[in-house]
């Protein structure tokens, strides 16, 4: 492991997440353990760490760290949780999921990302992460009854598909940006009791908007 990466870990906890609220201590070492850098391109290794989303190609990115670790701290995952992620890209979110729940599914609509996935799992001894192929839009209703869903980057709203695949008392975020091209989204937080969704905004948020969720009027809020 790179002395050098190490430090960028510990500069990305001090300088981005502990500063933003994140402060659950096994948040943090999930973001102090696992390699950012490799799940973003080779060329791109020396912004790994950095305060913004990473491209992966093909109009893809990873969600800057600041991002995904308040998100991951609002979801309060068990030990006991099952969790999809919509959006895996090459495995962070998923991977990092994996260190605090029983499972996690990563779904990608890109061949070449999924694999990528895969094969950082296999590299890390994620044996409790898997990735499912298909639309990001259809979620994997194959292992619904989700405790966790993260969807891992923005949508124009959250589609009723995903919450049908939630578990009673499950919870969705979700950074939603409504239908106004350019606008600053919102993370909403969304819980399912008894069979009926609800979510709030917790703070405002950008993030690359994810394919397969174009038409806002397949949506509910």
């Amino acid at each position: 492991m790179s002395a050098d990466y190490t430090i960028a870990r510990r500069n990305m906890i001090d300088g981005q997440l502990r500063p933003n609220g994140v402060l659950a201590a096994d948040v943090l070492q999930v973001f102090a353990d696992l390699p950012r850098e490799r799940f973003v391109p080779a060329e791109r290794r020396a912004v790994a760490y950095s305060d913004e989303a990473v491209p992966l190609g093909g109009g893809r990115y990873l969600v800057e760290p600041m991002l995904l670790a308040r998100m991951l701290q609002l979801l309060q995952p068990t030990a006991q949780d099952s969790a999809l992620v919509v959006g895996g890209g090459t495995g962070y979110g998923a991977a990092a999921l994996a260190r605090l729940v029983r499972s996690v599914v990563a779904l990608e609509c890109e061949p070449r990302l999924a694999a990528e996935a895969r094969a950082n799992f296999a590299a890390l001894n994620a044996s409790n992460a898997s990735v499912v192929e298909g639309a990001l839009a259809d979620g994997a209703p194959a292992k619904s009854g989700y405790d966790i869903i993260l969807i891992e980057g923005s949508v124009p709203a959250i589609p009723e598909v995903l919450i049908k695949q939630l578990a009673d008392e499950g919870r969705l975020i979700a950074v939603v940006v409504g239908d106004v091209p350019g606008r600053t989204g919102q993370v909403r937080l969304g819980r399912k009791v008894q069979g009926v969704f609800s979510s709030r905004p917790i703070f405002d948020a950008g993030s690359p908007l994810l394919p397969g969720f174009e038409k806002p009027r397949a949506f509910v809020f």
